[in-house]
């Protein structure tokens, strides 16, 4: 898909991962990029801002620079995150927290710099990167698993908010993806002894599933779709087999669908 007119967009977290890959994607299409992230050292060429997204006046600052740069703004992709692991009784609060201050509040921070900004325009599509986590919540990662359910929750009561004003919203559920996330998680195995060795098992169990995973380019270039579409849903996951898990979740048995995650990933 080619954009046909000026276009120009903001992704947060695109210095390495799925946000590399989107980035990559859109500008295949002919997209302007902007790439923010904590990062110094990056490898593509899209226009880089070092910026933290949990700090909101430098986020302001960023997203004003970049329309003062380009005159518009007209898609935002919220992507920068960490996801941790531990057992919910032996999670230290602050970590917690910080998992909720990126990837919650970090979405919040960029999509409110920009708002006002698609609001003037009448025109402008965000779109946030949650997880399947967000809709089957796993087994020691809770939090993350937490802080991407806030996500979609959170897009879709935006999405009807700024309806009116020509804005559209979606929140995109990845699944396993292969990409550096996976080694970057902030592991804990407080209490391993206590819950029988059950904490370590479940995340590598997880871990080797995120290395089998799909391809980063794969969940790039569909994010990209979401980004340049006509319309979108307000959720939607990536792949069909996560598509049917996602479906499946909301159809079957809410005491099964606990059990056959209790199998997977805590028995």
């Amino acid at each position: 898909m080619q954009v046909k007119t000026k276009t120009v967009a903001v992704v947060t977290g695109g210095s390495n991962g799925i946000g590399l890959a989107v980035v990559e994607a859109l500008q295949n299409a002919g997209v302007t990029v902007y790439e923010m992230s904590r990062r110094s050292d990056v490898t593509h060429t899209a226009h880089h801002i070092v910026c933290d997204v949990t700090d909101e006046d430098a986020i302001a600052k960023s997203f004003h620079g970049v329309f003062a740069s380009e005159g518009q703004i007209d898609i935002l992709v919220c992507n920068a995150g960490f996801g941790i692991s531990g057992a919910v009784e032996f999670t230290d609060l602050n970590d917690a927290k910080r998992q909720f201050d990126v990837n919650f509040f970090g979405s919040v921070n960029a999509i409110k710099a920009v708002l006002p900004t698609m609001r003037l325009q009448k025109h402008g599509r965000i779109v946030i990167v949650s997880s399947v986590a967000g809709a089957i919540s796993i087994p020691f990662q809770a939090f993350y698993s937490a802080s991407k359910a806030a996500l979609n929750s959170y897009s879709q009561a935006l999405a009807n908010e700024v309806r009116p004003y020509g804005i559209s919203v979606t929140a995109v559920m990845p699944g396993d993806i292969a990409t550096g996330f996976t080694a970057a998680r902030q592991k804990s195995e407080l209490g391993d002894s206590e819950y029988g060795g059950r904490i370590s098992a479940s995340v590598a169990k997880m871990e080797r599933d995120e290395q089998h995973g799909m391809k980063s380019s794969v969940a790039g270039r569909y994010i990209c779709r979401q980004c340049l579409k006509r319309r979108v849903k307000p959720l939607s996951a990536i792949g069909t087999s996560y598509k049917t898990l996602c479906m499946l979740s909301r159809i079957l048995p809410q005491r099964l669908v606990s059990r056959i995650v209790y199998m997977m990933y805590a028995k």
